[in-house]
């Protein structure tokens, strides 16, 4: 194990690993950009971006982090923390459950003893919360949507048209699970209007800065650490993380917790968000994918941080990292666990 000397982060330190990591990261080729949805397909490959922000609201960043996309499947954390608000854990796991499935994210399967979608993290699932949110019809669900993504990123995001109009022509098998649940009764509104705010909430445009901040809000229990904002309740964070942990990379999630132990989320835009809990967020965007989903460089950049400031949850030398802390314009270290707070 390293000394505690050599794993002292100032922020200097930390923007040039960052630095160096995406130079070796955007020479990797593998992989290629998700064309099932025509607006997807014609994104430029070569956009990648890398954004850390703290708990404290420190910002490290590199490459195409002001770049907008649609956030796609990477918004279903943050609409099960909406859904959990509307109706309470006990409602929720009632119609959506939390088990990983192993198979695809678009699979049409749900758990054949209970017949709810296995999780909220694949689609089935997400459009099962997403039909969730509260709201006195479609216009109400849509802004009180917009507002919970606004509280997250601290300013105010919008809809790409494009993208909505290209998932609800293209989203028959979206349809065919949602017809299939509403069988079931785990969906109750009409399912066009419940497949139109789904739709509409995967086209959500943001930025890899956007996420971190995403990413960061939840690492800091709720609260945006750039407005001080409440984006979430407290007590749903902990749902929201658990079942990032264990079905957040589709039929990855297994192999991620074994190599980078976080909280993640991915998306076929090519994003992908991790949290450290109270301490910082994690965002990637780079559209090149593999063949489960995930951004190919998303992933090897997550897995090298994790490495390099040994974030991963259980990783017994944590207690002896660091990152710089600014605190009335002066700086002192402060550890990344809280074994020396």
């Amino acid at each position: 194990m390293p000394d505690d000397a050599s794993l002292c982060r100032t922020p200097d330190a930390v923007q040039s690993f960052l630095e160096g990591l995406y130079q070796s990261c955007r020479e990797l080729r593998g992989g290629k950009v998700a064309d099932y949805i025509p607006e997807l397909a014609k994104v430029d490959p070569n956009l990648f971006g890398i954004c850390l922000v703290t708990a404290d609201g420190q910002v490290f960043e590199v490459g195409d982090t002001a770049h907008l996309f649609t956030i796609q499947s990477i918004s279903k954390v943050f609409v099960q923390g909406l859904a959990l608000e509307d109706h309470g854990r006990d409602y929720v796991l009632a119609r959506v459950g939390v088990e990983p499935t192993g198979d695809a994210f678009n699979a049409i399967i749900l758990d054949e003893a209970s017949k709810r979608p296995y999780n909220p993290m694949v689609n089935a699932g997400a459009i099962a919360t997403t039909s969730l949110i509260a709201g006195d019809g479609p216009t109400e669900r849509l802004n009180r949507l917009l507002n919970m993504f606004r509280r997250y990123v601290g300013h105010d995001i919008v809809v790409d048209v494009a993208t909505y109009v290209s998932e609800r022509a293209t989203g028959d098998r979206n349809r065919a699970m949602a017809y299939l649940m509403r069988h079931f009764k785990m969906v109750d509104w009409d399912i066009e209007e419940a497949l139109d705010l789904y739709f509409q909430q995967c086209s959500v445009m943001v930025s890899c800065r956007d996420l971190a901040v995403m990413a960061a809000t939840l690492a800091n229990q709720g609260v945006n650490p750039m407005t001080g904002d409440r984006a979430v309740e407290a007590g749903y964070v902990r749902d929201m993380l658990s079942v990032m942990y264990t079905c957040g990379m589709y039929n990855f999630a297994g192999e991620w917790a074994y190599r980078v132990g976080l909280p993640a989320k991915s998306g076929v835009c090519g994003g992908i968000i991790a949290v450290v809990p109270d301490q910082l967020g994690i965002a990637v965007f780079s559209p090149p994918l593999d063949g489960r989903g995930n951004s190919v460089r998303g992933v090897r950049v997550c897995e090298a941080i994790s490495q390099e400031f040994g974030l991963h949850l259980f990783d017994s030398s944590r207690g002896c990292h660091y990152f710089l802390e600014h605190l009335g314009g002066k700086e002192r270290l402060i550890s990344l666990s809280k074994e020396n707070s």
